[in-house]
């Protein structure tokens, strides 16, 4: 299906080209009714053709977008993505079809003569505000779901976890039975301390680092954000999730996972995204592929950029704690 999509932008291209060196060569010429109802005909043919890709696009084009979302939070801009793209698809619809069918009603004509509007009032009221409320609606519920995100201050109960980006590559550190993270600086970077973490505070000496993400399904994470050397980009796709990590500075953002990785490769959209790249890796033999989340960079941030990533699994509660008792403090590894 992917080769028909390229067929057809091969041949717009081609048309365009084509519609281009008639009419360079018809400089000077005056068109005939003739020449204007068959231009109003092709209108209607490439209204026709326009609309065909659109429904091709929206019907087998779909592969490349994500599951449904794997945090609760994420599910607002998966709403907020789908009323703006139905809003727009409605608005594109209709728009095509009124230029295409006017050029066509109104194709040049000996005995018609074009009509002239001053102005119209009531017409501009419409197009104006209209559009000015429908933004409002839409800017008010991105805010409001970016609140949701950003504001933490009554998570008491939320696990922090501090994600450190290096050229290239990403660590993390759990805060322990305090759930407070110990301060951490470039500065104190040496040997096995590759996160920079002050051991001289009380509140870093039961902090566990590790290189893997392991997440309890339904609690509240509270991610914080480092970056050693460049800009860097936490992206967290399922999750609809992303952050930049900035030298010097800390930021932040919570979600709350809804899926564990069991279950999410159960999903359907999953389970068909997988048997097509397995279908690939198979025919160049590769490695079969396997569904994990992934934190990945998105940030070109160096010649490795592509290869920054770090696995991120949802497990349930019990199996988090087993997990997470079993990682040594910073106290027992850093003397």
């Amino acid at each position: 299906m992917l080769a028909l999509f390229y067929i057809f932008i091969g041949v717009a291209i081609g048309v365009s080209f084509w519609q281009i060196t008639r009419i360079m060569n018809f400089r000077g010429a005056i068109a005939t009714d003739e020449d204007n109802t068959k231009q109003g005909r092709n209108s209607l043919l490439f209204m026709a053709f326009f609309y065909a890709m659109m429904i091709y696009c929206l019907i087998y084009m779909n592969v490349i977008l994500l599951p449904e979302s794997a945090s609760i939070e994420g599910e607002h801009d998966d709403n907020l993505f789908n009323i703006t793209f139905i809003l727009i698809g409605i608005v594109q619809f209709a728009m095509q079809f009124l230029i295409f069918y006017f050029t066509y009603k109104y194709k040049g004509s000996k005995d018609r003569k074009a009509k002239f509007y001053a102005d119209s009032h009531k017409l501009e009221l419409i197009w104006t505000v209209t559009p000015a409320v429908v933004l409002v609606v839409l800017i008010g519920y991105g805010l409001w779901q970016w609140n949701n995100i950003m504001d933490l201050s009554g998570d008491d109960d939320a696990i922090v976890i501090e994600v450190y980006s290096q050229q290239f590559r990403w660590e993390a550190r759990y805060a322990g039975e305090d759930n407070t993270l110990g301060l951490g600086n470039v500065n104190y970077i040496k040997g096995i301390n590759s996160m920079g973490v002050d051991m001289s505070d009380k509140n870093a000496q039961d902090d566990k680092q590790v290189t893997e993400l392991y997440l309890p399904k339904g609690r509240k994470i509270h991610f914080k954000f480092r970056s050693q050397d460049v800009l860097h980009s936490a992206y967290m796709p399922h999750f609809r999730a992303q952050m930049n990590c900035v030298p010097g500075m800390v930021t932040e953002f919570g979600f709350t996972p809804k899926f564990t990785t069991d279950e999410m490769r159960q999903q359907s959209e999953v389970i068909e995204k997988t048997a097509g790249i397995n279908k690939i890796r198979k025919a160049k033999g590769e490695d079969i592929y396997e569904f994990n989340y992934l934190l990945l960079c998105n940030k070109i941030c160096g010649a490795s950029h592509y290869s920054m990533q770090m696995k991120i699994t949802v497990v349930e509660q019990d199996e988090y704690d087993k997990w997470i008792s079993e990682q040594p403090t910073l106290a027992t590894v850093i003397q």
